[in-house]
């Protein structure tokens, strides 16, 4: 979906927004707060959409990339493939505190990820497919069930 091939559908950055964040993403040597302060891209989210820490919209397009990391070719994702990413990623950086990290950034629901990432396309920052909705996102996973119940290692038995 991203515009270029740069990144992901349902999220995919216009030309202006795809080089932005293609520079972002193309060195690891980058925190994710670095893009916050480049060209005034956050303040933008911000007026746009001030309920979300910038830090949630910076892992919403991490999860985007790690999702087309995984893929053999580039390609649209849907939002629930960008939910179920935003999860596995959450996960492997912030384990057991995964949850208490994303609520911080406001981020509680599967909703609140598509609320970020059509943000985002508000701000022709990524792009969506015509028939890409909000609605996609909602209640792709209960997020105490996916951070807490069934946490990789919460299979023990009492």
């Amino acid at each position: 979906m991203l515009r270029d091939n740069a990144f992901p559908d349902c999220s995919t950055p216009t030309r202006q927004g795809t080089a932005q964040l293609h520079r972002f993403f193309s060195t690891t040597r980058h925190s994710l707060s670095e893009l916050a302060f480049r060209d005034g891209i956050m303040d933008r989210i911000r007026a746009r959409e001030p309920r979300f820490h910038e830090h949630a919209y910076l892992f919403v397009l991490t999860a985007l990339e790690f999702c087309q990391s995984k893929l053999t070719e580039r390609r649209h994702i849907t939002g629930r493939e960008l939910a179920e990413s935003f999860r596995a990623l959450a996960l492997d950086r912030y384990g057991v505190m995964a949850q208490l990290v994303l609520a911080h950034w406001g981020v509680k629901t599967t909703a609140d990820i598509g609320d970020i990432v059509f943000a985002l396309v508000d701000l022709q920052l990524l792009m969506s497919q015509p028939g890409d909705s909000r609605d996609d996102f909602i209640g792709v996973y209960d997020f105490e069930r996916a951070f807490e119940h069934e946490y990789p290692w919460s299979g023990a038995t009492a």
